[in-house]
């Protein structure tokens, strides 16, 4: 009997791996997307977040099935939970994704014109969810809070183009634009953030105390 309940767990935490690989596969796409105006990438990035909501709704139910019916112990327990958390921020991570990839289908977006770093913004926000995946995959609790204190990167990256857009000589609908896609980014990091505390509660037990 345990031995089954541990395959569900197996399988548990390798569909949150596919799940979170291709959350990546997805905001990696944005950013190529991006830089080479590519709209038959975003047109992929649209089909990634499809993907992903399915994902989401699968993964789900295997949570539940093991609440409900395994009666998971203390551990295993915080492992679920955990597990349903991640999901819900996995699946707002592709729904932003694709957002941007909506913007960069249906406008001009004129990232040349503004130099603003966009694309610094979308490799350290690509860095933290690969970082916040692999902290859950191999239990890494201080890659988990690696993750958690990069948010500051990208957030010093947010304030950097919003200042720069304030004052470039761009068209405004291009200004939203690209406000909007950083502010994408931006949350994106926060959902990475959340995954990264959802992973060092289901080590710890508990979440890491904020001091200050």
């Amino acid at each position: 009997m345990r031995e089954f309940y541990e395959n569900q767990l197996n399988e548990l935490h390798s569909a949150l791996t596919e799940m979170g690989n291709t959350c990546q596969k997805s905001i990696e796409n944005t950013s190529e997307a991006l830089i080479l105006n590519d709209k038959k990438l975003a047109s992929k990035v649209m089909r990634l977040s499809a993907r992903i909501s399915h994902q989401e709704r699968d993964i789900e139910g295997k949570c539940m099935n093991l609440l409900l019916l395994q009666q998971p112990m203390a551990g295993d327990f915080r492992q679920v939970s955990a597990a349903l958390k991640i999901i819900t921020d996995m699946e707002r991570i592709g729904i932003q994704a694709g957002d941007i990839a909506e913007i960069l289908l249906t406008d001009d977006v004129g990232l040349d014109a503004s130099r603003v770093p966009l694309q610094k913004m979308a490799d350290e926000t690509i860095r933290m969810l690969k970082d916040s995946m692999e902290a859950l995959e191999n239990n890494n609790l201080e890659l988990a809070r690696s993750t958690v204190r990069h948010d500051d990167v990208v957030d010093a990256l947010f304030n950097d183009i919003l200042q720069k857009l304030s004052s470039v000589d761009i068209p405004d609908s291009q200004r939203l634009n690209q406000l909007m896609i950083a502010k994408y980014y931006e949350r994106i990091g926060d959902h990475s953030v959340n995954i990264a505390n959802w992973v060092i509660y289901s080590i710890r037990g508990k979440h890491d105390t904020i001091e200050g």
